[in-house]
């Protein structure tokens, strides 16, 4: 119940909320399920906030559990006071428990350490006392072989104090809070570091308050670090670090021992409190960056994967290149290859008629309404190539595609096993081709760090990374939906409740059995209980079954609800699909759903879902996004002028701007600062943009709203 009452009060929900959540999780229900299918349990939150709820309870788990390591630690060693007691379980951070545990962690050997063997602690404590005692007359009393003369003993134990200040809780908190608020990061360029792109040029001599740092501009700093480009110190004022120690140990004036403990002040600073808190801060700079990066990658890749498929008969796709050629693929519209080739337009070869004849057939031949270019090496001299055969083919359009991850693919596992008859190269084009048609299907075959939308994403927390973008990916694929009877394991692997040596079985069983011919019939393959199907069974489809109900987002546990309104709206077998729409909305809109889900027995938010699916039965969610453009000529950057209105793609989005597809070579920025507030931008958004700088010899494009 603790746990419950610390999220509610920190997500602004109720106890009873987030404590049903909790035991949803711990029954082993899956956070597409929950969001999905038990809105009544959860008093309706969405799966933003479910996430937010799931890792607030991971971070306090981890929490509880550290504590409970500390405390058996703190007991062996017979340092477990009540004092320190309730301090840990005060505790609500990672960082205020070892603060609390560092004085008494088993410590290398150290000056202090030392010091303390030869008997000077109780001389450390009159530096801390701040006592009347004659400081010459007390240190005598210290003396020994190892400690010859009073200024040896007055040096142990200064840093004996100089330890005792840097570990204390209360010095470290308030050293770290002034730090975060108050310091300043300085780089540098280190002397004789070769920099030949510029890529650091903006940090070589750079200072910012802490509290004002961007996200992107501490993973800039990194980088530039471990290439060994740039020095970095944090610069943390002495007013507030001098402030926080002597809150805490403070100097009495008058008395003999205060230069004794301004010595031990000072030193323990410089040689240890500085450079400890320094760590932390940039430690915590750095997981905040990372957090902020990942976040914005993770949003790229949500806003790719549900662009809108393309409803065409069929796409040829193109894997640009010169000397190799262009790597040709037709697939049709389920995605099944019909011909595959390669071109030699550009130089050496320079078949540049040939390869018109050979793709003019090939379009001709398959009825292809879309021409896919892959944007890598050699595009826009293939984009001039697909231009002119449009010229001579005009219901034909083209459009350039993000190639990122297509290599990576074609030398897959997954690759080799779904097209085994063609060379790597040509599986390329397949991809790109397929793209096109589903971007969903085929992106997810492919790993999210290589599909193209990141920053800065090979310089954060891996581990972080790939369970946010498996999060993302889980969460699209179950809010699309997945048709049981043609997708790929690497499709059906992020449905809920499946995994992957489930959707191995899946498809296998398929293969052998035949398609599936409803949702029950799931439960025949082997390793799929019950478990696995009340959690994946809302989220696949099946079409054309003999359940009509299996192709919609309704899940089986609510059939029962369904045909009761199906039946309560008078609709039949011989009803028409629009006409069904009519006579669902009209019960909808004539009945008080309150009372109707009483009378049915039903949560108000499972009958609310049970009738927008039925209204619209199957609805794709990405349908309701933009289509991506498609051309017919081709833009050179000479074509373009200051001023000019042009339709543009959004091609990633980062901390200071987008980058917009307008149909050149290079994409064009949309600074930041040319956003109006609370105007967002996703990947795949269309756009009217004004050119309004150009830069040909460093190809740069600068862009603002039109």
């Amino acid at each position: 119940m603790l746990e419950a009452q610390l999220i509610a009060e920190q997500l602004q929900l109720t106890q009873q909320q987030v404590q049903r959540t909790i035991d949803l999780f711990d029954a082993g229900n899956t956070l597409p399920f929950i969001a999905r299918y038990r809105k009544e349990v959860t008093g309706g939150l969405d799966e933003e906030q479910l996430r937010a709820l799931e890792k607030s309870l991971g971070r306090l788990r981890a929490l509880a559990e550290r504590r409970t390591s500390i405390i058996a630690a703190l007991t062996e060693q017979g340092a477990l006071t009540p004092g320190l007691q309730t301090q840990l379980d005060a505790a609500t951070t990672l960082t205020e428990l070892e603060d609390l545990y560092a004085p008494f962690k088993q410590k290398r050997r150290t000056r202090a350490t030392i010091a303390r063997e030869r008997g000077l602690e109780p001389l450390a404590e009159l530096i801390v006392e701040q006592g009347r005692q004659a400081v010459e007359s007390a240190a005598a009393q210290f003396l020994s072989a190892e400690v010859p003369t009073p200024d040896a003993a007055l040096a142990g134990a200064r840093d004996i104090v100089a330890e005792m200040i840097s570990s204390d809780p209360d010095v470290r908190r308030m050293t770290r809070e002034r730090a975060a608020r108050w310091a300043f990061l300085v780089v540098d360029k280190v002397p004789d570091a070769v920099d030949e792109r510029g890529l650091y040029a903006t940090y070589t001599a750079f200072e910012q308050r802490v509290d004002r740092l961007r996200p992107y501009q501490v993973l800039a700093i990194n980088r530039g670090e471990r290439d060994g480009v740039l020095k970095v110190r944090l610069d943390i004022p002495e007013r507030d670090w001098r402030a926080a120690i002597t809150t805490v140990y403070r100097p009495h004036v008058g008395s003999p021992w205060i230069e004794q403990l301004r010595l031990a002040i000072s030193d323990a600073a410089e040689r240890l409190l500085l450079p400890s808190i320094e760590r932390d801060l940039r430690r915590t700079l750095t997981e905040q960056a990372e957090e902020h990066a990942i976040r914005v990658f993770a949003s790229n890749v949500r806003a790719l994967l549900s662009q809108p498929p393309l409803q065409v008969n069929a796409v040829l796709g193109l894997d640009p290149g010169f000397r190799t050629g262009c790597k040709v693929a037709v697939v049709d519209a389920t995605g099944r290859v019909l011909h595959t080739t390669t071109i030699f337009p550009h130089d050496p070869q320079r078949e540049w008629s040939t390869s018109l004849r050979v793709l003019g057939t090939l379009v001709q031949r398959h009825s292809v309404d879309v021409i896919a270019i892959g944007n890598g090496t050699a595009s826009r001299e293939t984009e001039k190539l697909a231009a002119e055969l449009i010229r001579q083919l005009p219901t034909t359009r083209y459009l350039i595609v993000n190639e990122a991850g297509a290599s990576v693919y074609s030398a897959s596992p997954l690759a080799r096993a779904e097209l085994p008859d063609l060379d790597v190269s040509i599986r390329g084009a397949v991809s790109i081709a397929r793209r096109v048609l589903d971007p969903l299907a085929e992106l997810v075959k492919i790993d999210p760090q290589s599909i193209g939308v990141g920053l800065y994403q090979h310089d954060v927390n891996q581990r972080e990374l790939t369970e946010a973008l498996d999060d993302v990916v889980e969460s699209v694929v179950n809010n699309v939906g997945v048709d049981v009877n043609t997708a790929s394991p690497a499709l059906l692997e992020h449905v809920a409740g499946i995994g992957p040596k489930l959707a191995e079985r899946i498809v296998a069983h398929r293969e052998e059995h035949g398609p599936f011919a409803n949702r029950q019939a799931l439960k025949k393959v082997k390793g799929l209980g019950p478990k696995s199907f009340e959690q994946a069974a809302g989220f696949l489809r099946v079409h054309g079954g003999d359940q009509p109900l299996d192709a919609s987002a309704i899940h089986p546990e609510s059939y029962k609800l369904a045909q009761a309104l199906i039946k309560r709206a008078g609709i039949n077998p011989k009803t028409g699909r629009d006409h069904r729409a009519v006579l669902i909305e009209k019960l909808r809109h004539a009945t008080d759903l309150e009372l109707l889900a009483l009378e049915l027995e039903a949560g108000l938010p499972t009958l609310e879902d049970v009738f927008e699916q039925l209204i619209r039965p199957g609805r794709d969610p990405r349908a309701d996004l933009p289509a991506p453009i498609l051309r017919s000529d081709v833009l050179a950057l000479e074509d373009l002028r200051e001023g000019m209105r042009l339709q543009g793609t959004v091609r990633n989005v980062v901390d200071f701007g987008a980058f917009v597809d307008i149909g050149v070579k290079n994409d064009g920025l949309l600074h930041r600062s040319q956003l109006p507030p609370g105007v967002d931008l996703n990947v795949g958004d269309v756009i009217s943009v004004v050119i309004e700088r150009l830069e040909p010899e460093r190809g740069r494009i600068g862009l603002s709203l039109a």
